[in-house]
């Protein structure tokens, strides 16, 4: 019994030691669940609609990457970034909140980045981008999920992590979709290579994805 105790104690702690790790921040157009010791978020999500892509003045890309003001000082990572080898990978794209000031501003906090491979970022994870935007143009409503995983290394404040994935649903078809793409140069150019299910991608980020 009090070996039982015991562990069920130990179970409690990791448990709390976990969610204390984390911490969710919301904005106007998506909400970071953010992990506060790898310093990368955990799970980015929003639902993008054709009415965020489309409208009669685009707003200018951004590039001002700046501290998440409800999470400043875990989020200050400018100088972990420079000269690191790493991009500033967006979760939520600048380009899903043309239509929205404050939104494409919020888009460069850094809770909303992952120290992604250069090649990863601007090559088969961008084209991912823009088949979701597509998608939401045609379909309208597209419920996003995304995040990374793990840790291959350390560089200054910022963990590299080892898998980034993403997971839409369609709701005009009640479709979802699922990938999952290691943080290092592609071995493929091609989106389709790393579409997997989404039970995949629940195993990897122990998260449950549902349109609701």
């Amino acid at each position: 019994m009090l070996l039982k105790r015991l562990l069920l104690g130990l179970l409690l702690v990791v448990s709390l030691s976990a969610n204390a790790q984390t911490v969710v921040l919301k904005h106007k157009t998506y909400t970071s669940t953010y992990d506060t010791v790898r310093n990368y978020p955990v799970l980015v999500e929003y639902w993008l609609t054709k009415a965020m892509l489309v409208c009669p003045t685009r707003i200018p890309r951004g590039n001002a990457f700046k501290p998440d003001p409800l999470l400043p000082k875990q989020t200050n990572l400018q100088s972990s970034y420079d000269g690191s080898g790493y991009d500033r990978g967006h979760n939520m794209n600048a380009e899903d909140n043309r239509c929205d000031k404050q939104g494409m501003d919020e888009s460069f906090y850094f809770s909303n980045m992952t120290p992604q491979v250069p090649q990863l970022n601007r090559g088969v994870w961008k084209s991912l981008e823009t088949e979701v935007r597509e998608a939401a143009a045609v379909a309208d409503s597209v419920k996003v999920w995304m995040g990374s995983v793990g840790e291959q290394k350390v560089v200054g404040k910022l963990s590299i992590p080892l898998y980034c994935w993403k997971v839409i649903y369609i709701k005009k078809s009640g479709q979802y979709f699922a990938w999952i793409f290691p943080n290092a140069v592609p071995t493929d150019k091609n989106v389709k290579f790393y579409e997997v299910k989404v039970a995949d991608v629940e195993k990897l980020s122990k998260f449950k994805f549902t349109d609701k």
